[in-house]
């Protein structure tokens, strides 16, 4: 690794979630303050603001915006379940474009007791139901494969391979993945997969944390890159290799770093993703 790779976090971002106890103004001036390139936002930080104004001073801090996260939550037990959702994942395709963010991460959503395969039929159903105000908006729609133990009511698309699979029924330039290695990392056919989705054009975003050894929560214990035990750098060399050039989003979800000052927590992001990305 060069001595210019040590230092340079221009294709660093943070998701708003990550540093959660900011606002998102804070975020965007904590992080441009630290010399990272991007910043994701999720939309519980745009709650009462003025989008495209939040949009605008991300921009002129200095940072790229590379996403809104999230939609997706589309299979439901009842139509009427099923057409909310598809109007929630509208609004944030119109939240995305105000904002100026290129894509929406979407986890796709499942249903206790309701058959896998009858959520995936949902879920490419309802991203196709979105798709024409996505091509209005030139939004694009990355599809995030959760962990299995996420397969019960968070997402029923759990491999690259599944989402491939959606990808592939709906063979639109503006559909692609999310790859996330806390999701991901465990898969026997992850090289193949990756290969595949940038052979496919379709490799929209990755994103960087760790699986920490023992996990004392699944959802809200992961880990800074290095803490755990994911290849995060071999995971980064495929989606490289496999012709992605964007951004590395650092998405940590922790009670245990929420719960610290979250300067000193940014700084170990830096540390971390210099030393362990």
């Amino acid at each position: 690794m060069s001595a210019a790779a040590l230092t340079d976090t221009s294709k660093l971002c943070v998701h708003t979630i990550t540093t959660k106890p900011w606002s998102v103004e804070e975020a965007i001036d904590k992080y441009a303050e630290a010399g990272i390139g991007g910043i994701t936002v999720w939309r519980q930080w745009l709650e009462g603001r003025d989008i495209g104004a939040v949009g605008e001073k991300a921009r002129a801090s200095g940072l790229e915006m590379v996403s809104l996260c999230r939609g997706g939550f589309f299979p439901a037990a009842t139509q009427a379940g099923r057409d909310e959702a598809i109007e929630d994942n509208r609004l944030a395709i119109r939240e995305a474009a105000e904002l100026g963010a290129p894509m929406v991460v979407l986890v796709c959503g499942a249903v206790p007791g309701q058959a896998l395969e009858e959520s995936r039929k949902q879920i490419a159903d309802g991203i196709a139901a979105v798709l024409p105000l996505a091509e209005e908006h030139d939004v694009r729609l990355a599809i995030e494969p959760l962990h299995p133990v996420y397969a019960d009511d968070r997402s029923a698309i759990n491999t690259m391979a599944s989402a491939n699979a959606v990808c592939d029924q709906l063979d639109h330039p503006l559909v692609g993945i999310a790859a996330d290695v806390y999701h991901i990392w465990w898969d026997p056919d992850l090289e193949e997969q990756i290969r595949i989705t940038g052979e496919k054009g379709r490799l929209f975003g990755f994103h960087v944390c760790d699986w920490m050894t023992p996990t004392a929560d699944l959802l809200n214990d992961r880990g800074l890159m290095g803490e755990g035990c994911i290849d995060i750098r071999g995971i980064r060399a495929m989606v490289e290799a496999a012709g992605f050039s964007g951004f590395n989003e650092v998405e940590v979800f922790s009670d245990r770093w929420w719960a610290e000052d979250q300067d000193h927590f940014l700084t170990e992001i830096k540390k971390a993703y210099l030393a362990h990305t």
